[in-house]
Formats: C-alpha cells, sequence, structure tokens
C-alpha cells in the first residue's frame, strides 16, 4: 500500500504527515508539482519483456505523453540478485540512486511490480514515497531527489 510521508528537512524522524490514502497522496503531492497516479496493474507473465510492458500499458503511456512532453519510455527490471556479481552489480546501482541528484527534465516512473522508495526534498521538507504496483509517480525537472529500491 502507498504512503506519503513529510517531515522538517531539518529533522527527518519528526514527520508532520502521513497517510496511505492515495487521493490525499496525489493532493498533498500536486501541492508541489509532483504527480502521483494509480493506474490498474495487468497480469504480464514472469520473462516480460519491454515490448510486452509496453503494449499493456499503451494507452495509459499515449494519455501521459499527450499530456505532457515525454518522447521517450523505457522500460527497467530490477529484480533480486542471484550470485556474488548480480549483487555487486545491484549494490553499486542502489548507491547511485541513493544520491541526492536532479535531472534537467521531468522524470516520470510507473511501478508495474514490486516498490521502492522516493525521497524528494522540497521546500524545507522531505517527501517520502512508498511506491508499489500500480503507482506513477512523477518528479519536476530540477527537483532534488533520491530512490532506494531496497
Amino acid at each position: 500500500m502507498s504512503l506519503l510521508v513529510i517531515a522538517p528537512e531539518d529533522a527527518p524522524a519528526a514527520a508532520s504527515f502521513r497517510s496511505r490514502d492515495p487521493l490525499v497522496l496525489a493532493a498533498r503531492l500536486a501541492e508541489r508539482g509532483v504527480r502521483f497516479e494509480q493506474w490498474a496493474t495487468r497480469a504480464l507473465p514472469e520473462s516480460a519483456g519491454e515490448g510486452a510492458v509496453l503494449h499493456a500499458y499503451a494507452a495509459e503511456i499515449r494519455r501521459l505523453q499527450e499530456a505532457g512532453p515525454y518522447p521517450a519510455v523505457d522500460v527497467v527490471r530490477l529484480l533480486p540478485p542471484r550470485n556474488d556479481e548480480e549483487r555487486a552489480r545491484a549494490a553499486t546501482a542502489r548507491e547511485k540512486f541513493r544520491n541526492e541528484h536532479t535531472h534537467d527534465e521531468d522524470e516520470v516512473r510507473f511501478f508495474v511490480e514490486g516498490r521502492g522508495l522516493f525521497y524528494l526534498r522540497l521546500a524545507g521538507e522531505v517527501f517520502l514515497v512508498l511506491c508499489e504496483a500500480g503507482d506513477l509517480l512523477g518528479v519536476p525537472a530540477g527537483t532534488r531527489h533520491w530512490f532506494d529500491m531496497g
């Protein structure tokens, strides 16, 4: 179940807001220019590749692209590591995403399966957004953020 926690930037343990209600999440995030939507998930085989995922969500992707400047779409699949080499690669990727950064363009992520934590630094507060299957998060260009895939 999705979760939004808001805390002061200088006191991250002192949460001032917490909700699991997707409508409340969407409204609170929209106040800061962040998009949050929940899309119905599609049953896909475990072996589904990029093409199958894009095909399954073609209508939603088209709607999103028509609403904003999102010409490129890609699929990233993060699987649990099965051996030492994959564990090392996963650890490197995790550290890269966990470093606070910004983008020159909007970043939009849709969770087909699994979950992850986005942290957004917005006007003196940190917004922790737990995204799960069916959640879409749109982070505006220039927003300081980091992500933990666990």
